[in-house]
């Protein structure tokens, strides 16, 4: 993927609010947070924190209370927000005979993936698997794919359409540090190139203060949040996970 800087800075995701309760537990406590177009923000913090919930309630997966607004201000319109999703885990059985191109067609498509195979659908997914290294894998069975491969697909198929907010629950779980790296490098380079918002949910301390632009350091409510070095080095920080 070639890197071109096109995010605007015009488009804002808001966080407004977000609370939940799962019975009288507090789960998560006025969530607010900005995220800006051409950046990746980061959400750290302890299991337990509320951060795949937070995602969740993002998603609307979970009752809350509070809303998540889209603006594009360069229209000065609020808009409904397209959201792309990476999940945590996916529950593949090893060899199933679901190829990429039938799973990517399925999410892109109302035609029914066991019909005859669209040439046209075929090539344009082939265009999109390419931006992410992964245009051989297109006829390859899911199940036999490897992890860092795996998640290329899944990160093809969460950006297509171009999303506005684009979550990654902990994608590299389960991957190689090399695939790690990969990862992220990918990741920066989609930040880079679409005027996309980036949410992401890790605990690899080490490439988030590598790559993150903002990161929200979470126990219910936001304890902290700024840049890497803002946040790394607070006392906040320091009294969750010690010094890095």
């Amino acid at each position: 993927m070639e890197q071109e800087n096109t995010a605007c800075g015009l488009h804002c995701t808001k966080i407004n609010n977000i609370s939940v309760k799962f019975g009288k537990e507090v789960v998560l406590k006025n969530i607010n947070i900005h995220i800006h177009c051409g950046q990746l923000t980061v959400i750290i913090g302890r299991n337990g924190a509320g951060k795949s919930t937070l995602l969740k309630a993002i998603l609307g997966e979970v009752e809350h209370t509070g809303n998540i607004t889209f603006t594009d201000m360069k229209e000065h319109v609020a808009k409904k927000i397209k959201i792309g999703y990476v999940p945590q885990h996916l529950n593949i059985e090893k060899h199933m005979p679901t190829t990429v191109y039938d799973m990517f067609a399925s999410c892109i498509s109302y035609v029914p993936v066991y019909w005859k195979k669209d040439p046209k659908a075929y090539q344009e997914i082939k265009e999109h698997l390419k931006l992410f290294g992964a245009e051989k894998l297109i006829d390859k069975s899911i199940g036999d794919l490897s992890g860092g491969e795996l998640q290329r697909v899944l990160l093809s198929i969460a950006t297509k359409p171009t999303p506005n907010l684009l979550i990654l629950d902990e994608p590299v779980s389960g991957i190689d540090k090399n695939g790690t790296r990969d990862f992220y490098e990918l990741v920066n380079e989609l930040k880079n190139k679409y005027d996309m918002s980036i949410l992401l949910v890790s605990h690899d301390l080490d490439l988030v203060k590598q790559y993150a632009d903002k990161i929200i350091l979470l126990d219910k409510e936001v304890i902290k949040e700024g840049t890497p070095d803002e946040v790394f080095h607070s006392l906040e920080f320091q009294r969750y996970f010690g010094e890095i």
